[in-house]
């Protein structure tokens, strides 16, 4: 009966009064920094709407000396988020009021980026840096004085009048920064297009064979649809060709040759190159510039005598078989009758 019977485990110890140890959670283990740390309010390192990302980039550019570069590929070089992710921290941080990013122009006219950081957003401060803790200086005791007799009571003399201290001056406020002059940059004048090239003697019969030109442009270059007022102010050009003997089909070549694509501005285009590629005027033909011109829109017509072509408004004979008797005798190939 001597034996002790434990038929119960022994109790946990109570904890210590006064222990803070949580039973779950972080706990901190905290050292205080003496130099190289940086104040972080918690709105910011426990912000609800900003992301991980955004709170350490807040993070790491408050701790950066004024005059930091913090573009967007500084900071992907030197971490490992991508530049895609930076920019949108940057973003979140600009929407929170924690950055402020402007483009202003220098006197010297380049245009630079301005970024503010603020590690109060909503609180007016100081963009500059805060300045070193100063140290108090410990000034040597002063020494005692030595005891000496009292002096003797002089004669009651009138007391004279007390003059005001004067009050030292107030320090002079900080001049401000100078604000960013804006600089308007320089504009270059706009440089005209060269005049679209006009005939000497625009005759009816020229201008109906230019303007059907332009029309039938369609048939060869789908893309080259024109309204009537852009058929309308090309005409007198493509009649310039015309009146310098140009065969119709170099103009249409000329016109329709290496068409870009997409074709955006077919009026544009066909302007430009009918001012460029003017070709110049044949020599010599200075005096016959108008009859030529005129041969165009007089069709050719074949001769019901001799099976000849012939240029005339009208269909039926050359008119000239009967004055040699054969025309093969002459040995003339192509008829014309005015």
């Amino acid at each position: 009966m001597d034996t002790q019977q434990i038929t119960a485990p022994p109790c946990t110890p109570s904890p210590v009064p006064g222990d803070a140890t949580p039973s779950s959670g972080v706990i901190h283990a905290n050292v205080r920094h003496a130099a190289g740390f940086t104040v972080i309010g918690n709105h910011l390192a426990q912000h609800r709407g900003l992301s991980l990302t955004a709170i350490g980039l807040a993070t790491h550019i408050q701790s950066l000396p004024t005059g930091a570069k913090i573009g967007i590929k500084q900071l992907a070089e030197r971490f490992p988020e991508s530049e895609t992710r930076i920019a949108a921290a940057l973003r979140e941080l600009e929407a929170h009021g924690y950055l402020h990013r402007s483009r202003v122009r220098l006197t010297d006219g380049r245009i630079v980026t301005r970024t503010v950081s603020y590690n109060q957003p909503g609180a007016t401060g100081s963009t500059t840096a805060a300045p070193e803790p100063r140290t108090r200086r410990t000034e040597p005791a002063a020494p005692r004085p030595t005891p000496q007799p009292p002096p003797r009571e002089p004669a009651a003399e009138p007391h004279p009048a007390r003059t005001p201290a004067l009050e030292p001056a107030p320090a002079p406020a900080p001049e401000p920064h100078p604000a960013p002059v804006f600089v308007p940059a320089p504009t270059t004048p706009r440089k005209l297009p060269p005049p679209l090239p006009q005939p000497r003697e625009l005759t009816p019969e020229l201008h109906r064979a230019a303007a059907a030109l332009l029309t039938d442009l369609r048939r060869h270059a789908p893309q080259l649809v024109l309204s009537e007022n852009d058929i309308h102010t090309l005409t007198p050009g493509v009649a310039a060709w015309l009146e310098r003997d140009t065969h119709p089909d170099t103009v249409r070549h000329a016109l329709t040759n290496d068409l870009p694509i997409p074709l955006k501005h077919p009026a544009k285009l066909l302007r430009h190159r009918i001012t460029m590629l003017l070709p110049p005027p044949l020599p010599g033909a200075e005096g016959l510039a108008p009859a030529r011109a005129g041969v165009i829109v007089i069709p050719l017509q074949n001769c019901d005598g001799r099976d000849r072509a012939f240029r005339s408004r009208h269909p039926g004979d050359c008119g000239d078989c009967g004055d040699c008797g054969d025309c093969g005798d002459c040995g003339t190939e192509l008829h014309t009758a005015a």
